[in-house]
């Protein structure tokens, strides 16, 4: 029980660690991306019909991978280059992703989304770590995407804390005009971000579809992207809250599956609510208190 539990609970926080680690560097950078939904949701349905029609995963990662970048790019373009409202763009390019997986999955599989699946990325255990009892599953019997979520954080650490790169990616967060003054080149850094983030977002999609459900159902990411954001914020912008804040997140996902299964009277709609409600829970009490970048979500251009 314990370990089924755990093991759910990694599954849940992965594609959600995945996107909060990239927006955590476009935040860094001064950009608030409503967008990740869209980005995700993307990935999703892009990665799988590229491993479903060519029956190979690693072609269906990199779909995924080019369907969330584009998305970013489209982003990037409208809110660095033209400044345009930062929120008003990315809900726009949320509301494009649910209308283009929706049209093509339709298209492509009717309405039932008939026979829409590919075989799951395999698992990879770490040797007599993978056997150990409880934890050897959850932890040390994964698929490579799981560990790459995690292995990236100390990663992302690192490059925003002790790199001069990171330096220059605060200070476009904090004063871009200053930044720009120095040379530091804010679009530059800020397209750089959003691209980074983009990758990560579409290997948060190909998790959902390549790796965990092996199918595609409109609007599976059911708000991760948004849980995302917040997680961020829950996060304090460091790296390692954000793990935190997805594990707190995958369990109370895991702890709504297993309540769902006891069959209890309680309408189960309540149990599907649960790990959303727990994210405003905790984002009222440990969101604030800390100060954002300086610049988030402001607009800019080198002409004001």
């Amino acid at each position: 029980m314990l370990e089924a539990f755990l093991n759910s609970t990694i599954s849940m926080a992965t594609p959600i660690l995945l996107a909060a680690l990239g927006e955590l560097l476009v935040e860094r950078a001064g950009i608030i991306n409503i967008g990740i939904e869209g980005a995700m949701l993307a990935a999703s349905f892009f990665g799988l019909a590229a491993a479903y029609f060519t029956g190979s995963l690693a072609l269906g990662l990199i779909a995924a991978v080019g369907a969330a970048v584009a998305m970013n790019a489209i982003l990037a373009v409208l809110v660095v280059n033209l400044a345009v409202n930062q929120v008003v763009a990315g809900t726009a390019l949320d509301i494009l992703a649910v209308g283009l997986t929706g049209v093509f999955y339709r298209r492509m599989f009717g309405i039932t989304g008939k026979a829409f699946m590919v075989r799951s990325m395999p698992r990879v255990a770490l040797g007599p770590l993978a056997g150990l009892p409880v934890v050897g599953k959850p932890f040390f019997d994964q698929n490579a995407l799981v560990y790459l979520a995690f292995a990236m954080v100390p990663a992302v650490a690192w490059l925003v804390g002790r790199t001069r790169y990171g330096l220059r990616l605060r200070a476009a967060g904090e004063n871009p005009a200053a930044a720009d003054a120095l040379g530091l080149g804010v679009y530059a850094l800020r397209w750089q971000a959003l691209v980074a983030a983009g990758v990560m977002s579409g290997l948060a999609g190909a998790f959902l579809t390549l790796a965990y459900a092996n199918t595609f159902v409109e609007n599976i990411t059911a708000g991760r992207g948004f849980v995302a954001l917040a997680v961020v914020i829950v996060g304090r912008w460091n790296p390692w809250g954000l793990v935190a804040a997805s594990l707190l997140f995958g369990a109370a996902t895991a702890l709504q599956f297993g309540l769902q299964a006891l069959g209890t009277a309680v309408p189960y709609q309540l149990f599907l609510a649960l790990p959303y409600a727990l994210t405003l829970v905790v984002l009222a009490g440990f969101g604030g208190g800390v100060d954002a970048p300086s610049a988030l979500g402001e607009p800019y251009s080198r002409s004001s």
